[in-house]
């Protein structure tokens, strides 16, 4: 019988105490005694926003598919336990086995999102694991940090023994076989190291060595290991149809973010928006057998009890067996009280006929991301959107009978003018024109249409990569503009608008082209309370700013200064197959507002192509 590691008196103290008992459906249990590895799976923030992600889901099933091998999962406690946690001295601890997570062989970190690294810090140290990698010894665990923010790890680089970059599903096998490999020969922690250095797609930060200018700006990047690549090479699966894939996901016990059975129908994107980091860093595109689809979506909503089915994908509507999936799934299920989610979908004919087949159109709002107002700011983005296709989208939803549209923007793009940010508001407006040419006794009551925008951040392996940003009070101040713009328009009142939060940009903006002299404004910005930044909630701006001014590092260096093509960025040791002479060819295409084709209408010669499938070979024999 499984002891729970917080006592029923903790347990009655603490909000959703189910987010820390473990035992839900589906998850796996294995007698610790008969495996060889142990490896808790960290998702850095609360239970129900990391019982949501996929990777983790996909990863947690294909470690447990090894009989070697008990993959547990492992979440930040919320802040009421974590005081509790502190003062009563309790480890952190993995759901499954309750066990304390010290006690592991690997934590894995998976890394989404900049504003997490506080709680990744949280982590550490609620399970006694030193914060920095060089004070480990043989009783720590091997902490391995993945996920898209691992593309530029060198923020975090002190507080992880190893990244993983790339996809999961090639090259942990290898990195298993050689840790029991180690385990037997009883080797150093460091002997291991080198090892794991030596398989593609790993970096141990510890063996390289950055040089800075007198400037700030880094010199060189070096190897100081013989066992350690000059460069790291991300790792792809290119067959996703025979990759492994959950067919029996962890049911969690209290409502997760996303509630429902999760479909990857393909990963990569072929559109090529120059502010769109996934975009890059997952080409090239390539596409899940639309049977073997099939095959999941029975399989999952059988082993969970989900009534709900989404797609996930970058761009579903570049999916090329979209339309035979969605009809299946509405003519096997529909009538099994089975909702269908459509997320990334370009609003057209297709598309609305089959939303009004699966949603309640008169609850439900459809979504448009236009992301800039202007086409002139389109075409520098890359969006290949045009106004038309905007209003002809809507004008169509509108006809089909829904009267509700969100729209989602971005501000303080490269280039932007106060039109452009005008034209937000515009465009709002006449999205909600369109509604209103229709006749009045056709109508679905009263349209309402909520734009939202947030600030452009600029992104490793982007055209944007170069670009520099504005501080908070200037992003502030173009919110503001555009807030008096839609007061001005005609519909107002049918209008709504929000904004994003302009100081949590400008950290996020930091700490995603930052280098190692970031790290000390995290550990500090975390020994001053910093937590769950990226909660309104618990975010504290002012702390950050003492971090910065206690480190003596300057927000503005990273952030307000657009970059010399030559520079070296703290992330050019990794190979994404996207080469960096692509990525400034699309920068000055962006400054000349001229648009690339996407990847099907034509090879933009990106690099990806070295990875020998996808999207880059389609048609080929």
């Amino acid at each position: 019988m499984r002891k729970l590691a917080l006592s029923d008196d903790i347990l009655l103290k603490v909000e959703k105490p189910a987010r820390y008992i473990g035992g839900e459906v589906n998850s796996v249990m294995k007698d610790r005694e008969q495996v060889d590895i142990r490896i808790a799976m960290c998702f850095p923030d609360a239970y129900e926003i990391g019982e949501s992600h996929l990777g983790i889901k996909i990863l947690y099933d294909m470690f447990n598919r090894r009989q070697d091998v008990w993959c547990e999962r492992v979440y930040s406690p919320w802040l009421d336990l974590d005081k509790i946690m502190r003062e009563e001295n309790i480890p952190l601890f993995a759901l499954e086995s309750q066990d304390p997570v010290r006690d592991f062989d690997f934590l894995g970190v998976t890394i989404q999102f900049e504003m997490c690294y506080t709680n990744i810090l949280q982590v550490l140290e609620l399970s006694h694991i030193p914060l920095h990698a060089s004070l480990r010894t043989d009783e720590d665990p091997f902490v391995i940090g993945g996920g898209p923010c691992a593309y530029n790890p060198e923020p975090l680089a002190e507080f992880f023994d190893l990244f993983y970059v790339g996809e999961g599903e090639t090259a942990y096998d290898e990195l298993f076989d050689a840790y029991k490999e180690w385990k037997q020969s009883g080797g150093s922690r460091r002997e291991f190291l080198e090892r794991a250095a030596q398989i593609e797609g790993i970096y141990v930060p510890a063996f390289y060595d950055a040089e800075y200018n007198e400037d700030g700006t880094l010199k060189s990047f070096t190897p100081n290991n013989v066992h350690a690549p000059a460069v790291v090479k991300k790792q792809v699966v290119m067959d996703v149809t025979d990759a492994p894939y959950p067919e029996k996901p962890v049911v969690p016990f209290i409502k997760a973010t996303q509630d429902r059975v999760v479909l990857e129908i393909q990963r990569g994107c072929i559109r090529g928006c120059r502010f769109c980091q996934a975009g890059m860093i997952y080409r090239p595109t390539r596409e899940r057998n639309v049977e073997r689809l099939k095959e999941y979506a029975r399989a999952m909503l059988k082993s969970t009890g989900h009534e709900e089915i989404s797609l996930s994908s970058l761009s579903s509507s570049d999916y090329s067996e979209l339309k035979e999936l969605v009809l299946f799934l509405i003519d096997e299920f529909k009538d099994k009280g089975i909702n269908i989610s459509l997320p990334s979908l370009r609003i057209d004919a297709f598309s609305l006929d089959v939303m009004s087949r699966v949603q309640d159109v008169r609850k439900s709002s459809l979504t448009f991301a236009p992301e800039a107002g202007s086409q002139r700011m389109r075409d520098v983005i890359n969006k290949g959107l045009t106004e038309e296709d905007i209003l002809e989208g809507a004008g169509q939803a509108f006809e089909g009978g829904w009267s509700k549209v969100k729209l989602y923007f971005m501000l303080g793009l490269p280039t932007e003018t106060e039109e452009d940010m005008k034209e937000i508001a515009r465009l709002s407006d006449r999205v909600a024109r369109r509604y209103y040419e229709i006749p009045k006794d056709q109508r679905n009551g009263k349209c309402q249409i909520t734009a939202s925008s947030s600030f452009f951040v600029p992104k490793p392996f982007t055209p944007f990569q170069w670009a520099s940003m504005y501080p908070a009070e200037e992003y502030v101040r173009r919110a503001s503009i555009v807030k008096h713009e839609f007061q001005e328009q005609l519909n107002r009142k049918s209008l709504k608008y929000n904004w994003h939060d302009a100081e949590g940009t400008v950290l996020e903006g930091v700490m995603a082209r930052g280098d190692r002299k970031v790290g000390a404004v995290i550990e500090e910005a975390y020994r001053l309370g910093c937590l769950f930044d990226s909660w309104t909630e618990s975010f504290r701006s002012d702390l950050w700013m003492q971090a910065f001014e206690n480190t003596g590092v300057d927000i503005d260096f990273y952030n307000l200064r657009e970059r010399k093509p030559d520079e070296l960025f703290p992330w050019d040791f990794i190979d994404t197959g996207v080469s960096r002479k692509f990525l400034y060819r699309e920068w000055e295409r962006a400054m000349k507002g001229e648009v690339t084709p996407n990847c099907r209408m034509q090879c933009s010669g990106c690099g990806a192509a070295k990875f020998g499938g996808g999207v880059c070979y389609e048609g080929k024999n």
